[in-house]
């Protein structure tokens, strides 16, 4: 696994964060815009480890990817996938390709007024540049496709990588996704959506607060997050020293119901749909990380699904939203927090909704609560994603201790 998150530049830091509840949320000062915006940011620049020919055609988003899926690939003991010619791939979600190079270039063209682009621009704003940048470096020559399936761009990406595996059309993938959206033009648009909150007035690192009464509006975050998924045998035959548990099953589904407003049913499908295909009960699951934003009818219809599969007493699976300390990835979100719940599994740790406070009566659920709870033995969990245009994915993870 690798990570470049709002709660560390690296796995142990992320974990460490979750231990504790610490929020990588803050204030941000966006040029053009007025006043300051809390969101989820990514400490530090990494333009320093590109040479200067290369630099040209990375975006800050593009940057992240190559460095989280460096970390994810040595973690698993490799380096290029040459080896296994077309039976490895790269699995990715990104919705805003290259959103500092397309403001940067928009810019250029509508307030200076140049009539053609650097030439390496088209490059730079691509949604697919993140997994051809890194399929570039690490020689994977299978499938290398990009999800864009709004917030669960990255799960969807995962889980069909997890076919592609089951079904043996391939040994192994990369795996996750990467966005970089903290722009005028990006929080502008949220903003106009009139879904993005406002600063907690306190303490700006609790602006985010999912399921909770005083919810206010999502917080934008920016990052990448990847994992290699691998073919038991296929990690077997190679000597892998570790692994961190399983991708027991996955579901897709749509509402095809509104573009930008959600509806229960066709997440309790997609939750059902991933039960079975792992083969596993409700009852089994110990933990759901849920994709809650803290918008008052997202929060509300979600919490109706996961009721409806899982229940709300307290023998149910807990639920928690760790959104509210790291904020929205968007295309990204499924895949870290993906990855956070696959922590939650190794390191027995239920992860916290960040300021719930009281929960809204109408989102009632076995809720985590405000602090992260210690001690607790996950062997099945779901990451559970949904999305603008209603695609919904849902990814039935398990413990070392709970095989295929």
């Amino acid at each position: 696994m690798g990570v470049l998150s709002p709660l560390g530049l690296s796995v142990p830091e992320l974990t460490a964060a979750l231990r504790t509840g610490r929020s990588g949320i803050r204030l941000l000062d966006v040029p053009k815009l007025p006043g300051a915006y809390p969101a989820g940011i990514v400490d530090g620049t990494f333009s320093d480890r590109f040479t200067r020919l290369e630099q040209p055609f990375l975006d800050r988003c593009h940057e992240m990817a190559i460095v989280a899926a460096r970390q994810a690939i040595e973690d698993a003991g490799l380096e290029s996938f040459a080896a296994h010619g077309p039976r490895a791939g790269l699995y990715y979600g990104n919705v805003n390709g290259g959103a500092v190079s397309v403001q940067n270039w928009c810019e250029d063209v509508l307030v200076h007024g140049k009539h053609k682009s650097r030439p390496f621009t088209a490059m730079s704003i691509m949604s697919n540049s993140g997994a051809a940048q890194v399929a570039i470096r690490h020689k994977i020559l299978g499938p290398v496709v990009t999800h864009a399936s709004a917030c669960a761009s990255s799960g969807v990406a995962i889980g069909e990588a997890m076919r592609a595996i089951a079904d043996g059309y391939l040994d192994v993938a990369v795996v996750g996704g990467a966005e970089a959206p903290l722009t005028a033009a990006l929080i502008g648009v949220f903003d106009g959506t009139r879904a993005l909150s406002k600063a907690d007035q306190g303490d700006p690192s609790r602006t985010c607060k999912p399921f909770s009464r005083d919810r206010s509006g999502l917080v934008l975050g920016e990052g990448a997050a990847f994992l290699v998924l691998e073919a038991e045998e296929s990690a077997e035959r190679r000597g892998a020293s570790k692994h961190y548990g399983y991708v027991r099953g996955y579901g897709v589904s749509c509402d095809a119901h509104h573009i930008g407003m959600p509806e229960s049913q066709g997440q309790v499908q997609c939750l059902v749909q991933a039960l079975e295909n792992a083969g596993v009960k409700a009852g089994d699951v110990q933990y759901v990380n849920a994709h809650a934003t803290a918008t008052d009818g997202g929060d509300m219809i979600e919490a109706t699904a996961i009721r409806t599969v899982f229940g709300d007493s307290e023998g149910s699976a807990a639920v928690s939203s760790t959104k509210s300390v790291h904020g929205h990835l968007l295309g990204a979100t499924s895949a870290l927090e993906c990855l956070i719940t696959v922590v939650a599994i190794n390191e027995s740790l239920l992860p916290a909704s960040g300021n719930i406070g009281i929960a809204d009566e109408r989102c009632s659920l076995n809720h985590v609560g405000e602090r992260p709870r210690a001690n607790s033995q996950i062997d099945v969990a779901v990451s559970f994603s949904c999305g603008f245009g209603g695609t919904n994915a849902a990814l039935v993870l398990g413990s070392r201790r709970s095989p295929l």
